[in-house]
């Protein structure tokens, strides 16, 4: 059986308390941990025909890509997740034996990317060396990896759905036709995504956002949002460290100024920074938009996950 294996990576960040589970242990909150996970792409999933051959053995390293890899694979792809909760940063993930086993045998290996996720690189290196590789960041061109956060960046999705697809298409030609119809499918199923972006680019470019991490980054960039986040802020962000009162007090004046138009939230994120920055945001009127580094548990699909983000988006920009 032919098999493939999907990774994603993702960088580490301050305060990383996700919802499901983990208490904050510090004023920003701990990185939650989560467990592995498997899930087999049915002829089913996604409206998809049987498959005609066997079907293509998958192994993805976190949630945000398996999604389009089922979506692209269909029933003739059985998509396994390495990390298939939210309850654990990647990028201080340490896999055990059972999560070296999942690449075994791998033709596929389909990274984010940078710093995101290397233990998963490696793993892919070591057991499965003679699969190829569909780096997201790379295949998207991006040479600076201080934001990994690659499923937020449009053109991103786009090209690893390409570059996915084609290789499903040369490991398994008797599918070749099958997974053309998946990505055109696929497409059909991002257009309210495109055109929710093309309609808040169209109308609220030029329109500013501060945000209490860089996961959105990408995707405000691709809207034509200006990210008035503290400079300062954004480095410690980044580095996975707290603010300076000076940079908190320049945050927290930004919202108190209403210099902002909206304020954009990773719900996944607990702890007493992120807290204080919502409240003030709230409290000068300042809108908030909540969005999530992962899939959220009860979502059906990534597209149905980024859309209601960017509905709220609009609504809170006014352009709806």
């Amino acid at each position: 059986m032919e098999t493939v294996i999907v990774i994603a990576v993702l960088p580490s960040r301050f305060a990383r308390a996700i919802t499901i589970g983990v208490a904050a242990a510090t004023s920003f909150g701990t990185a939650a941990c989560a467990g592995a996970g498997e899930r087999a792409a049915s002829p089913e999933s996604g409206g998809a025909p049987p498959c005609p051959v066997a079907p293509v053995d998958v192994v993805v390293s976190v949630d945000q890509w398996s999604d389009i890899v089922s979506e692209l694979g269909g029933a003739c792809a059985r998509v396994t997740t390495v990390l298939a909760s939210s309850a654990v940063d990647p990028h201080d993930f340490e896999p055990a034996p059972s999560d070296a086993a999942k690449f075994e045998g791998a033709q596929l290996i389909v990274l984010n990317g940078g710093h995101y996720d290397e233990w998963a690189s490696k793993l892919a290196a070591s057991t499965a060396p003679e699969a190829p590789v569909v780096d997201a960041l790379a295949v998207a061109g991006a040479t600076n990896h201080a934001n990994p956060h690659a499923w937020y960046d449009p053109a991103a999705v786009t090209a690893v759905a390409d570059a996915v697809s084609g290789r499903l298409r040369e490991l398994s030609p008797g599918a070749a036709g099958y997974y053309a119809e998946r990505r055109t499918a696929f497409a059909g199923a991002l257009r309210p995504y495109d055109e929710l972006i093309d309609s808040i680019k169209a109308h609220a470019s030029g329109k500013t956002y501060a945000a209490t991490e860089p996961v959105f980054d990408d995707m405000a960039a691709a809207l034509g949002l200006g990210n008035r986040t503290p400079r300062g802020y954004q480095v410690a962000s980044a580095n996975g460290t707290e603010p300076s009162p000076a940079d908190l007090d320049a945050f927290l004046q930004l919202l108190s100024d209403r210099a902002v138009d909206v304020l954009v939230y990773n719900v996944q994120t607990e702890g007493a920074v992120p807290q204080q920055l919502r409240s003030a945001a709230e409290q000068a009127g300042v809108p908030v938009v909540d969005i999530t580094e992962t899939v959220p548990p009860d979502t059906d699909s990534f597209e149905s996950w980024q859309v209601g983000q960017l509905t709220a988006l609009r609504e809170a920009l006014g352009v709806a």
